[in-house]
């Protein structure tokens, strides 16, 4: 799916953390994809699993509780917050067209199932989910 078309779209989390703390990691695509969407005023989801991903980084210590509490707040303002998908009973039992062989790691399976389930795009850089049969952007 070409990055130009506006469209809605999936961010995973590391999308999310870098689209608001550093978008230089963002490849070309990426940028592009979150920049249509939002000029286009479609929306930009994200799994809540992503929330409860960033709370833990935080007990990890590979994410402040400052940039944690600035995230939360972005995902509060209606103006500026990408939409946030609850982690429902579709959704999970989505998670059986997604192998565990190809997408491991139960997050991430989760946010390709959050895509899958809405039919959109799932922008990542994880190129196990990019060889998943996903549709990506990167």
């Amino acid at each position: 799916m070409s990055a130009t078309v506006s469209t809605p779209v999936v961010a995973d989390t590391h999308t999310l953390i870098w689209a608001l703390f550093d978008p230089s990691r963002l490849s070309v695509a990426a940028t592009a994809a979150l920049a249509s969407a939002e000029t286009a005023r479609l929306p930009v989801y994200i799994s809540s699993v992503s929330i409860v991903e960033l709370r833990y980084l935080v007990e990890k210590g590979k994410f402040t509780a400052a940039d944690y509490d600035a995230l939360l707040n972005v995902l509060r303002d209606p103006e500026t917050a990408p939409t946030v998908v609850a982690l429902d009973i579709e959704i999970a039992d989505g998670l059986k067209q997604i192998a565990r062989t190809d997408v491991p790691d139960m997050p991430d399976r989760i946010i390709a199932a959050t895509a899958r389930y809405l039919g959109l795009p799932l922008v990542t850089c994880d190129r196990q989910i990019q060889a998943s049969g996903i549709p990506t952007i990167w």
